[in-house]
């Protein structure tokens, strides 16, 4: 395509806009429609952008926030925020953003004025895209399904830069002048930053991309500069950042800052041991690993004198505890140690539960004599979770026996991640010295190279505030060079680039959305353990969800401790109903049918999501909706934002527009200053909603809670016996709530075998209702079965293959 083409396109497009009747507006695309200059429709939208878009589009957003349900209580004026909305706010000093990015890359669109900048931007936002050329319309007018990735689609389309529009505004990496300047780089001379690219985006541009403090996913607007600084044009860009490169450098003396390194460990008192690990290595392309002696040169500690008697790290172990959010963290690292570092797990896989053995285990080759395996792994890793009472005290209790190996001298590396992690920091390496790593969840795309630095010796805690990378980057050694050799800012990203994944299921798969909470309710660890909101772009969730599709996968289930924020930290903002849509609508159909999603709050809960799964194919039929409590009082002090009325007109809502949909949630018994006539209230909401599932909780204190503090707790006995009444009455709901479906036939996703009966199978409902039903788990596995509901259970139901 020329330019003179694109700008053609970009006329028609901006007169497009202009008519309130979207179906015309795309027909004249390929019909009749007159030229027009560029600057005369800008002047024509110059003097109608201040009005409001009345086309009807069919789900995106056309505002920058997320409408929420009616009669939810407003949050009071007076609120204190904290929590920053921007991750960059939520630094430290010692670890802020030009510290830390080293690089980006962008995509651009260039277009003549800012007034078709704004245009273009609005467009991305609506999912919208402009067929190339009249091939690509049906003979009814309509349009093919537009490819996932809309930006590019539009760079292709409008961009008047020739050279990067075929690639769909490709610009590639660029280096962040501010990072080499704080990193005083004598290897990176600062003239000659971003020349590679100088052609397609000035140097001042890129700078001022960097000021902005973007992450993955932002799209902003900038003018084009020329190399004076002066504008060069009155052209603008419109520039998505894809991702970023991260370098991190832990430091053992930075005054401050929770990243700590030490490289120079005393011995291990008692025994006299000095701690050792396993060398640890990247893989290459072909899977082999190798010692890199210029690695081996450069260590300086104990262990480097003894390096030739510490073997390469073959087997790792793995204990996960927790929620789904750990178990698709634990999924992530053990993509880390086998497709980075070419480890092998001690465990066939990883079930989708919570392991709660620390016996160690052979791999069933161990029945081949001539492919021993150890019974203790190079590696122990504790996915652990602080969400529970007495969480602390049960991952002491597991590193007991291991540290005892390393106290004995044999080359172990402890690695400690997850939410206990990050709340206790360097104080556990403090307690445990045996422990290599502590690792904080935002941590786990730099895994690879912080078990480098552990395999030359050091300790490390990385527990500090991150920015959120979807490939990670690299960490600086002592010398201050990058265990990553590897990197250049001009590689290509185009590739699998993401961090590895090792999924726990050949059928259903995790998927991360948003990192964090910014929520301050008042019994709640995870804000302080999870950090600040961090969503992931659109693109980057697609990619994953295609990956997966390739691979065979049915179903996705989206993942965020608060879905409903999604969107909200990017630039411009996004919505989780657009995510939900985009998804629905570039999956490819006959590949993953299902995508389900958790977990909601009822403050920030939208009308727009309850039309989204009532109305979306590929959307499944269940709200997970926790209400925590009934009483509005306990409401108020848990600071959850919401009533008793308004929780259940959410519930009306979707009863109105998803009548067959399943409704589950999640409850607290026994806060702090729970009356029974406010647990009655609780009871109350319960009967009246009739749950399908209620995941129940008796309250514990947390560390760095506010409730912990409170005086008015409720006596242990007088918990557990509310506990008892709450699960016998969700019981009975869920029964309930089960029996609706004898009767009937429903679409069945299987899922695998039935472990209690070997000529059953097992799968799931779209409302997410567990069937089982006779069957041969090698020939229906990934299939969806019609399936006739002959007995209600509980929490499960039976049924038998339908005959028609």
């Amino acid at each position: 395509m020329t330019t003179t083409t694109a700008m053609s396109l970009a006329s028609q497009l901006l007169a497009c806009f202009l008519n309130s009747d979207i179906a015309d507006a795309w027909s004249s695309l390929n019909l009749q429609f007159t030229s027009t200059s560029w600057r005369q429709a800008s002047s024509t939208f110059q003097t109608h952008k201040h009005n409001p878009f009345t086309m009807t589009w069919p789900h995106y957003s056309t505002t920058q926030t997320e409408e929420t349900s009616d009669n939810i209580s407003p949050p009071s004026k007076a609120k204190k925020r904290w929590f920053p909305v921007h991750p960059a706010d939520a630094l430290s000093p010692e670890n802020d953003y030009h510290s830390l990015v080293q690089s980006a890359y962008l995509r651009h669109i260039l277009v003549e004025t800012e007034e078709m900048a704004d245009l273009i931007l609005e467009l991305y936002l609506r999912g919208g895209s402009i067929p190339e050329n009249t091939s690509t319309a049906s003979s009814d007018g309509e349009y093919k399904t537009q490819e996932g990735d809309v930006f590019a689609r539009l760079a292709r389309d409008v961009s008047l830069c020739p050279d990067s529009r075929a690639e769909g505004g490709k610009i590639g990496w660029v280096d962040n002048a501010s990072h080499f300047e704080r990193r005083n780089d004598g290897g990176k001379k600062l003239g000659a930053l971003n020349a590679v690219v100088s052609e397609l985006i000035s140097p001042e541009v890129v700078r001022e991309v960097f000021q902005r403090r973007v992450k993955g996913g932002d799209v902003i607007k900038l003018p084009a500069v020329g190399p004076e600084g002066d504008a060069s044009s009155e052209r603008w860009h419109l520039i998505r950042v894809d991702d970023l490169h991260i370098q991190i450098q832990p430091s053992a003396d930075a005054v401050g800052s929770k990243n700590k390194i030490n490289r120079n460990r005393p011995k291990l008192k008692g025994s006299g041991a000095t701690p050792l690990s396993p060398i640890f290595q990247k893989i290459d392309e072909k899977g082999n690993t190798r010692v890199d002696e210029e690695i081996l040169g450069r260590m300086e500690n104990y262990q480097s004198k003894v390096i030739y008697s510490v073997p390469n790290a073959k087997y790792y172990k793995i204990v996960t505890a927790g929620c789904q959010m750990n178990v698709a963290d634990s999924e992530r690292i053990m993509g880390v140690l086998e497709g980075e570092l070419g480890l092998t797990s001690l465990d066939d896989a990883m079930e989708d539960s919570i392991d709660q053995s620390l016996i160690t285990t052979t791999n069933k080759s161990s029945k081949n004599k001539e492919n021993k395996v150890p019974k203790t792994p190079d590696i122990l890793l504790l996915n652990t979770c602080t969400i529970r009472d007495h969480a602390e005290q049960k991952v002491y209790d597991a590193l007991g026996p291991y540290t005892a190996l390393k106290r004995a001298g044999r080359p172990l590396a402890i690695v400690v991640a997850g939410c206990v992690a990050q709340q206790e920091g360097e104080a556990l390496l403090r307690r445990f010295p045996e422990v290599d790593l502590v690792l904080g969840p935002q941590y786990i795309p730099w895994l690879g190279d912080l078990l480098i630095e552990v395999g030359k010796g050091s300790q490390l805690a990385m527990t500090e505030s991150m920015i959120w990378s979807e490939g990670g980057g690299s960490v600086l050694s002592g010398d201050g060079r990058a265990n990553s050799a590897g990197w250049n800012s001009s590689r290509d990203k185009d590739g699998d680039w993401m961090v590895p994944i090792k999924r726990g299921h050949s059928i259903r798969a995790w998927v991360n959305v948003i990192y964090g909470c910014n929520e301050h309710c008042t019994y709640c660890v995870v804000p302080s353990v999870r950090g600040v909101e961090q969503s992931r772009s659109m693109e980057a969730i697609l990619q994953e969800c295609l990956q997966l599709a390739a691979a065979g996968y049915k179903e996705v289930t989206l993942l965020g401790q608060n879905i409903d924020a999604y969107g909200r930290d990017m630039t411009p903002r996004r919505t989780f109903a657009d995510l939900l849509h985009y998804l629905n609508d570039n999956l490819p159909n006959n590949t993953i049918s299902r995508i389900r999603y958790v977990t909601s709050h009822p403050r920030y809960f939208s009308d727009r999501v309850i039309d989204a799964v009532a109305d979306l194919a590929k959307v499944c039929e269940c709200f997970h909706v926790p209400f925590q409590a009934g009483d509005d009082q306990v409401l108020r002090d848990m600071r959850r934002g919401y009533t008793y009325d308004s929780y259940m007109n959410i519930i009306r809502k979707i009863r109105a527009k998803a009548p067959d949909a399943s409704i589950c949630g999640d409850v607290i018994v026994g806060f702090p200053g729970e009356t029974e006539e406010a647990f009655q209230r609780t009871l109350d909401l319960m009967e009246e909603v009739k749950f399908d599932n209620l995941n129940t909780f008796a309250y514990s204190p947390r560390p760095n809670t506010e409730a912990a503090n409170w005086e008015n707790q409720v006596p242990p006995d007088v918990q557990s016996d509310r506990l008892q009444r709450v699960q016998a009455l969700a019981a009975k709901h869920a029964l309930e709530r089960s029996e609706r479906y004898v009767g009937r036939v429903v679409d069945v996703l299987v899922e695998d075998r039935n472990p209690k009966n070997r000529n059953e199978v097992m799968g799931r409902t779209r409302q997410g209702r567990q069937v089982f039903f006779e069957g041969d788990v090698d020939e229906l596995k990934g299939e969806e079965v019609m399936v006739e509901i002959v007995e209600a259970r509980t929490w499960s139901l039976v049924g038998k293959i339908a005959t028609s």
